[in-house]
């Protein structure tokens, strides 16, 4: 028995040893060898027809202002044929169910019915005393966050307390402090949407079932998503003490997904706020082929953001792009290449002073950052944050950056 115990005990060290040394080394895609260049591995195949995607919708330098507006035109059609909104009529219109005082604002809660047997609610702040419409925020959270918590309130369940009065969470609660009305939404399966999370899982949010619902339907999380938060947004174009000229869509992380769409498809938005890094998406998953110790290449999200055909026509620089000449501030980098692209669109615009550019404080100095034109293949998830100059612990709101903008572009 001691024979055997130890000769497992070496197999494992080999074993151990030998997945060690797998992670260290990149494997690359195309590994078969073959004189005629084909490959046999399904994975280096559907790498490869990635790899020969281009999309339709791309931005171009060098359009003139006239070519830039078509081609916002088709990237805005584009994104409504992924989006597959669908055609609801006849539901009631949304519902005040509660008001309650807070320190210089009123907290409001609303029910919105955005299809038949479907109820959704979102928070509504509004400053205390206004004497004519106001700029209105709409606030979208990343993925662990809830409406309640943007708004500086407890969640609806225990379970979804958050550091909810951390400056660093509470957008909605900021923006009516600086005399704006702020507007406040769930994502799609979050918090007051969840299923069964309030008895055990708290913000560890399963949104990837439900995204497997939609897709087997023929439909993603995006598109219900962003439907919903259009039902918000179109109500708030119609409140006599909103500014419809002055409404801004403020995305953070998960929440600037949505964001874009909205923008996309909404040319009376005003202005945008993302909150996350901006990255060429289809490129991510390219180059994210390292194995991890049990030899399975990564890929770099979960089902929630798959997009059906997305690849086929745009990367999110190319959305962002299309967004100009309208205000836009990014707060936590990425690649000056995928920044580059963005000003660029808005220097066709006219309107180059329109788009801000901040990088996370690690990589504020260029000294620090990677400027590179395309990222090489062989990366896990921390190598690849490093090379697209991203800083995960210090994602959050910034509201130092974002509200001296806002004031600025909403002319206060």
């Amino acid at each position: 028995m001691k024979r055997l115990l130890t000769l497992l005990g070496f197999l494992g060290c080999i074993a151990g040893s030998w997945a060690q040394d797998a992670v260290s080394q990149n494997y690359p895609v195309n590994h078969a060898n073959r004189a005629d260049g084909r490959e046999i591995s399904t994975y280096a195949i559907v790498h490869e027809m990635l790899k020969q995607t281009t999309p339709r919708c791309a931005y171009k330098e060098g359009m003139s202002k006239t070519e830039f507006k078509v081609w916002q035109n088709r990237l805005s059609n584009a994104m409504a044929g992924l989006m597959n909104f669908p055609e609801v009529k006849g539901q009631p219109a949304p519902k005040r169910i509660a008001s309650e005082p807070r320190d210089g604002y009123t907290l409001e809660k609303w029910e919105f019915y955005p299809m038949p047997k479907a109820v959704g609610t979102f928070l509504v702040l509004r400053p205390d005393n206004a004497k004519k419409p106001l700029p209105a925020v709409l606030c979208i959270p990343g993925s662990g966050r809830t409406k309640e918590g943007l708004a500086g309130e407890p969640g609806v369940d225990a379970k979804f307390n958050e550091n909810y009065k951390d400056p660093k969470v509470c957008m909605a609660l900021d923006m009516v402090k600086a005399g704006y009305i702020a507007v406040a939404v769930d994502n799609a399966a979050a918090g007051e949407t969840s299923d069964l999370e309030r008895f055990k899982n708290g913000s560890n949010y399963d949104y990837d079932v439900v995204s497997r619902f939609l897709l087997e339907m023929g439909w993603h999380w995006l598109g219900y998503t962003s439907f919903l938060d259009m039902q918000v947004l179109q109500w708030m174009k119609q409140q006599p003490d909103i500014r419809k000229d002055r409404i801004v869509v403020s995305g953070f992380s998960l929440g600037t997904e949505p964001m874009m769409v909205l923008g996309a498809l909404d040319k009376d938005i005003y202005a945008f706020v993302y909150n996350d890094f901006l990255c060429q998406t289809q490129e991510r998953a390219l180059v994210m082929t390292k194995p991890n110790a049990n030899m399975r290449r990564p890929f770099p999200n979960s089902i929630r953001h798959l997009i059906p055909n997305y690849w086929h026509y745009f990367n999110f620089p190319d959305v962002a792009a299309s967004l100009a000449p309208r205000p836009i501030i990014f707060t936590e980098g990425g690649l000056d290449r995928d920044f580059h692209l963005v000003q660029s669109a808005y220097r066709t615009s006219g309107k180059p002073h329109n788009v801000e550019c901040h990088h996370y404080p690690k990589f504020a100095d260029p000294a620090n950052r990677k400027d590179v034109k395309a990222l090489q293949e062989g990366m896990d998830a921390p190598t690849f944050f490093k090379s697209a100059n991203v800083d995960p612990p210090s994602h959050y709101f910034k509201h130092e950056l974002i509200m001296p903008w806002l004031k600025k572009v909403l002319g206060q």
